[in-house]
């Protein structure tokens, strides 16, 4: 290994301003809603409780996780499907009944570029970077651990980041998979005023990758990535400007919340363990619950990997008593439920009902049975992100997004990739290095 290169920061802008156009907005992105001509679903609050709450239909209660309840996706996809989330969206208003969407602020960029990673690079955030090697991210003691201040907190891109173990383990990952491709370019000789740029050039055409090769098809199935991917996008055209669906980032992006497991095998030396309390975030990692990525992502000669639950709009008990150290303190008790948030927050934003969506998109939609809520006496339409949760179990046995929730996530995820180009380096058949442009 040769001897990494003194890096400067010899940049007047930081990276995520130097790449962008002349024209380019200096303020937070917005939200809209996909299908703006779609009237609201209303509900009384009451009831979005009733179903989101302790003992509500979303509760599936202290049962263990068992084989029945199991997916087909690996353990690890919902997690990096929350990181996903925190890269290209970043809702910081206030949980309320009604919100002017209008005044809704997203304070990260609709493009899939690891800002939640590299922040304004090295010029911008250099707490991030190593003093004397900015090209390469700072990490904690024997990189076990991200970097942490005095009272344990994370210093990272996104502190959403640091809000349990698997979230702050796979931000680990990512920083050293950056650290990886440095050395790798000092090894191929790129100049040091290239190495850093180059570098995340690399990590970002590899995440962008695996979101439209493996994660999508996980998600919603080959056969409509592949439809998308091919024909773009049929309802979501949002501009030049571009935008996060409300329909995404408040209801079918939440999906992954009804995989959670009620227990998680760190590694090979530990036993399962619920995500919360056991694994809440904002302090530091022990060596000893360190990630085993084997377990959570099926690995050529590594044994399977845990599983994740099926989406079948029940969260485990640990999400519909969040503790306070993720919700902050509650007035209303049913704030703690995630389920309950999500409800609340898919009305608050005035989206659609699930059945008016697939109407919309020519989509028969489930019958009442299948959305499952006549069970509580409800006689009326259905919200959308249960509805979403519900049409995957109806339509693919809880292993992937059905055909509404497939069709928002993939074209919202497509134009997020689409909208981000770099300059990025890419190895060549002869072990030399080729420099070109790419939009995934």
């Amino acid at each position: 290994m040769t001897q990494p290169a003194t890096s400067v920061r010899n940049h007047c802008l930081s990276p995520a301003r130097a790449g962008a156009a002349i024209d380019a907005p200096l303020g937070p992105a917005n939200y809209a809603r996909m299908f703006p001509e779609l009237p609201s679903f209303q509900a009384e609050d009451q009831f979005l409780h009733a179903l989101g709450r302790t003992g509500g239909l979303c509760d599936c209660g202290d049962v263990d996780d068992s084989s029945a309840g199991d997916g087909d996706t690996a353990a690890g996809w919902p997690i990096f499907g929350q990181f996903v989330a925190h890269d290209i969206t970043a809702d910081r208003s206030i949980l309320q009944a009604h919100t002017n969407t209008t005044e809704l602020r997203n304070a990260r960029s609709p493009r899939l570029d690891l800002e939640c990673l590299y922040g304004d690079g090295p010029t911008g955030h250099p707490f991030l970077y190593q003093r004397d090697d900015p090209a390469k991210f700072l990490l904690g003691l024997e990189e076990t651990d991200l970097q942490r201040n005095a009272d344990g907190i994370a210093i990272i891109g996104d502190p959403r980041n640091d809000s349990h173990t698997l979230m702050s383990q796979l931000h680990l990952a990512m920083l050293k998979a950056h650290n990886a491709f440095v050395d790798d370019l000092r090894l191929a000789r790129t100049t040091n005023d290239r190495v850093f740029a180059d570098a995340a050039g690399q990590l970002r055409w590899h995440y962008q990758w695996i979101i439209l090769n493996e994660f999508l098809p996980t998600l919603v199935g080959k056969t409509l990535t592949d439809q998308v991917l091919q024909e773009g996008p049929r309802w979501f055209r949002p501009g030049h400007r571009g935008f996060i669906p409300l329909e995404f980032a408040d209801a079918a992006y939440r999906y992954g919340h009804s995989q959670i497991r009620h227990r998680y095998q760190l590694n090979l030396h530990t036993d399962p363990v619920p995500l919360f309390p056991e694994l809440l975030g904002f302090r530091p990692v022990p060596p000893e619950r360190t990630i085993d990525w084997t377990l959570f992502f099926d690995a050529p000669g590594a044994t399977s990997a845990q599983r994740s639950n099926r989406i079948d709009g029940k969260l485990v008990r640990a999400l519909i008593q969040l503790p306070v150290a993720v919700t902050g303190e509650c007035e209303i008790e049913d704030y703690h439920s995630l389920a309950v948030r999500d409800l609340q927050r898919g009305q608050g934003v005035g989206l659609p009902s699930g059945e008016a969506v697939a109407r919309h998109l020519g989509i028969a939609p489930l019958t009442a049975d299948q959305a499952g809520i006549a069970s509580t006496g409800w006689q009326k339409e259905t919200p959308l992100w249960f509805y979403i949760l519900r049409e995957a179990h109806a339509c693919t046995g809880g292993h992937r997004l059905g055909p509404v929730g497939g069709q928002i996530v993939t074209e919202s995820l497509l134009d997020s990739s689409m909208r981000t180009r770099h300059r990025i380096v890419r190895p060549t058949r002869n072990g030399g290095l080729k420099r070109h442009s790419t939009s995934c």
